[in-house]
């Protein structure tokens, strides 16, 4: 797979990494399993995928538990860890990104994750009170004492990220981005790619719309989008369904090769539930998408 570095921190990592709300994640997805959890941790490691995306509030820290757990049987300088905090539990998980917090909140993901320093360490949404740079500030301290080697910041406002890397402190910022949400295409990319900031997008699959396991009678599960709207992403899947076969490749596949292609992107997370669907991810770092495929795909969905 190929590797990037991650903004100007000296990590380097696999392109294609695994999202992990889905091991662990009890609070947030129904009749998840821990042993699945641990199999798919484990699929990833052995399938070439290096890079592990977790954070606290993926079952209020059992996911960076099993990955913990999972670490002790791989060599440490081989798995890329990124994990995230904010939820205060003494403010009903309020967001807080105060330094001490912070601080408190990495050592605590450190004993979780059984390891002595964290890749990258994102703060996972903004508080309202707290200047965005003394945020990271803490972070960098952190980052000078070893215990992580990269700072991020997700769910950030584009003005809340330009404080937040005043001084050049910020490495890497995971928001929510898809063929069919690109918003962030018009300011947020072009000011990552000019500070030399990574990016990393969640929901690369909308959440499962751009499988191509739907059909047009799906479509009041995915209310964000007029019908109209969703009639077009069902016609651009069936486009990309010829793609697909020519590579002999599932549509899913060839979305995250999209992604994996275009230069504004650093790391796709893609999650999974079991481990058959970490392998059909993986496959993807294999799919060589042309440049005119890849800009066939582009203007298909540039109406979003």
């Amino acid at each position: 797979m190929n590797t990037i570095k991650v903004g100007q921190s000296e990590v380097l990592t696999t392109q294609l990494g695994l999202g992990t709300n889905k091991v662990g994640g009890h609070n947030l997805f129904p009749n998840l399993q821990d042993q699945d959890g641990y199999a798919v941790v484990k699929t990833a490691l052995d399938n070439g995928v290096q890079m592990l995306d977790t954070a606290f509030m993926y079952g209020l820290g059992r996911s960076e538990e099993i990955i913990g757990d999972v670490l002790q049987d791989y060599r440490r300088e081989q798995v890329v860890i990124a994990t995230k905090a904010a939820q205060d539990q003494s403010r009903n998980l309020k967001p807080n990104n105060q330094p001490a917090f912070l601080k408190k909140a990495v050592d605590d993901a450190l004993k979780r994750l059984k390891t002595d320093y964290i890749d990258i360490f994102y703060i996972h949404f903004p508080d309202e009170k707290t200047p965005k740079a003394e945020a990271v500030a803490a972070l960098t301290e952190l980052k000078k004492a070893g215990k992580i080697k990269a700072v991020g910041v997700s769910n950030f406002s584009l003005a809340q990220i330009k404080a937040a890397n005043q001084d050049g402190g910020v490495d890497i910022v995971e928001d929510h981005y898809s063929l069919v949400h690109r918003q962030a295409e018009k300011e947020l990319l072009p000011y990552l790619t000019k500070n030399k900031i990574t990016f990393v997008p969640y929901f690369p699959l909308a959440s499962g719309l751009l499988t191509g396991k739907y059909n047009q009678s799906d479509s009041g599960k995915f209310t964000q989008f007029t019908s109209q709207q969703f009639q077009q992403i069902i016609d651009n899947l069936k486009f990309i369904r010829q793609i697909a076969e020519k590579h002999q490749a599932t549509v899913a596949q060839v979305i995250l090769a999209w992604y994996l292609k275009n230069p504004a992107i650093g790391i796709v997370i893609p999650g999974a539930r079991k481990p058959d669907q970490v392998l059909s991810n993986a496959k993807a770092a294999t799919i060589e998408l042309s440049m005119e495929e890849f800009d066939q795909i582009d203007k298909l969905f540039q109406g979003f």
